[in-house]
């Protein structure tokens, strides 16, 4: 992501229908690299407690059945992907990184009390025009699986960025004596990328079961059980249940929890009951070293020295 692109070297490593947004667009690939990486970091971080923990991202562009099948972790990969490019080009646009935009437009009302409009905020509908471009390309293509599930992916993306949308607040930061906040200057700014992983977690558990087909004229998706509440544009939505991802089974794309370490005072998902799927666990001991005793020391550094400890670790069978 620190290097400059071009389109002999760098374009021809994307997928196809990526390859003329690339050479379009060579200035802003360095964000959507970054955008890549973060989503990959924040989709194991979000379920590193549970039995599928985001391992299979690393294999992208190459994922596995679990990402590509229609399953409820693909739905939140695509949603997290999409708003996590749409974030960083709208970052990206804000701090002068990229030479055709600049700050999001002016905003319009008050900012209340002793606020004024200034600074520089994210330019969203930029990130979002370009990010939905990048992010939607491949499941556009007929060559990319079968028409329920570029269907499913075009929504899920479609979803993180509204997400995304949503999250567009007024920041502020004060001025005046002795840090009061008689003055105030405010932009309109996104939330972290982490409280939109957060968010979107929240979705993935209550994503719906949908199945592709005809409502009048043309095909939609619909709920698999006539019960359930009808899709909204921020639901998640998946076609096939996923595996238990207890076992290694390279057809259902599941890793399985063998060698996983487990928590054994949890009562959560990362619990050694849980996560080991009541296979148990082994215990071991290792011996670590971390700073301990440290004192302040005039001007201006901290002085820590160094101990060693024994700790315990639950390994799942």
């Amino acid at each position: 992501s620190g290097v400059s692109w071009n389109e002999s070297q760098h374009c021809r490593l994307l997928v196809p229908e990526q390859l003329q947004l690339c050479r379009r667009n060579l200035e802003v690939m360095p964000s959507i690299v970054r955008a890549a990486r973060h989503t990959q970091a924040l989709c194991q971080q979000s379920f590193a407690d549970l039995r599928w923990n985001c391992s299979s991202i690393q294999r992208a562009p190459r994922f596995g059945p679990d990402l590509l099948k229609g399953t409820r972790e693909a739905a939140f990969v695509y949603a997290l992907a999409a708003a996590t490019i749409a974030h960083g080009i709208a970052r990206a646009c804000a701090s002068g990184e990229l030479p055709l935009c600049s700050c999001g437009p002016g905003p319009r009302g008050d900012p209340g009390p002793g606020g004024r409009w200034g600074g520089c905020g994210d330019n969203l509908s930029y990130g979002l025009q370009l990010g939905a471009a990048f992010a939607d390309s491949s499941s556009r293509s007929r060559k990319s699986g079968t028409r329920g599930s570029r269907a499913m992916n075009l929504h899920n993306s479609a979803v993180g960025r509204t997400v995304l949308s949503d999250s567009l607040d007024t920041k502020c930061k004060c001025h005046g004596v002795s840090g009061s906040c008689s003055v105030k200057t405010c932009w309109k700014g996104l939330s972290s990328l982490d409280e939109i992983a957060s968010e979107l977690k929240s979705k993935y558990l209550a994503a719906i079961k949908v199945s592709h087909r005809f409502v009048g004229p043309r095909k939609q998706l619909i709920p698999k059980d006539m019960d359930a509440r009808p899709v909204t544009e921020t639901d998640l939505v998946y076609l096939i249940n996923s595996p238990d991802y207890c076992t290694p089974n390279l057809q259902l794309g599941s890793l399985g929890t063998q060698d996983r370490q487990c928590n054994k005072s949890s009562v959560g998902s990362a619990s050694c009951a849980l996560l080991c799927c009541g296979r148990g666990y082994n215990t071991y001991t290792e011996e670590v070293e971390e700073r301990c005793h440290c004192r302040y020391r005039w001007c201006c550094s901290v002085v820590c020295k160094r101990c060693r400890r024994r700790v315990e670790r639950h390994v799942c069978k």
